[in-house]
């Protein structure tokens, strides 16, 4: 089950009402910064601006492949532990816009993971340490450490390691 903060929103849908939770000055110097990063290919440099112009905590020796879209609004909300890779385009989210409410969520990825390329992974997510998330895949629900998923629906793909 996704660990999320739930908000319920009055009159038009949530997202028209995103600056009232979060600064847009924010959005844009955070949407400016992931863009950067996006495209860099230095790792460190990319690395040092996930953590000092963003605010998320990731580990030492992870790498972002290239065009990995962080969440705009809430990076830091955002924790990956070290020597992990995220693939190729993959999107990470900390928050979700509704019709009637929003939510909010850590999202937690640990040592030595592996997310293929092209993965979506949802608000309030725990992935644990040693696991691997196969290219393509939607992570809506937490991963255990060790395991091999992938799909969507997500669902084991075999043992753990």
């Amino acid at each position: 089950m996704r660990n999320v903060e739930r908000y319920p929103v009055e009159g038009h849908n949530a997202l028209w009402q995103i600056y009232k939770t979060v600064s847009p000055w924010k959005g844009i110097k955070n949407f400016i910064c992931i863009q950067l990063a996006r495209y860099c290919p230095v790792l460190p440099l990319k690395n040092w601006i996930y953590r000092r112009l963003l605010g998320m905590k990731v580990g030492e020796h992870t790498s972002f492949g290239l065009m990995v879209m962080v969440d705009v609004f809430f990076p830091e909300k955002i924790s990956i532990g070290r020597n992990t890779v995220i693939g190729y385009n993959t999107t990470i989210l900390a928050h979700e816009y509704l019709i009637k409410e929003y939510r909010l969520g850590q999202v937690i990825i640990g040592d030595e993971v592996l997310i293929g390329a092209n993965t979506t992974i949802l608000p309030g997510i725990t992935i644990g340490d040693g696991a691997v998330v196969a290219a393509g895949s939607v992570v809506h629900k937490n991963v255990p450490p060790g395991a091999f998923v992938g799909g969507n629906p997500l669902r084991e793909l075999g043992g753990t390691k």
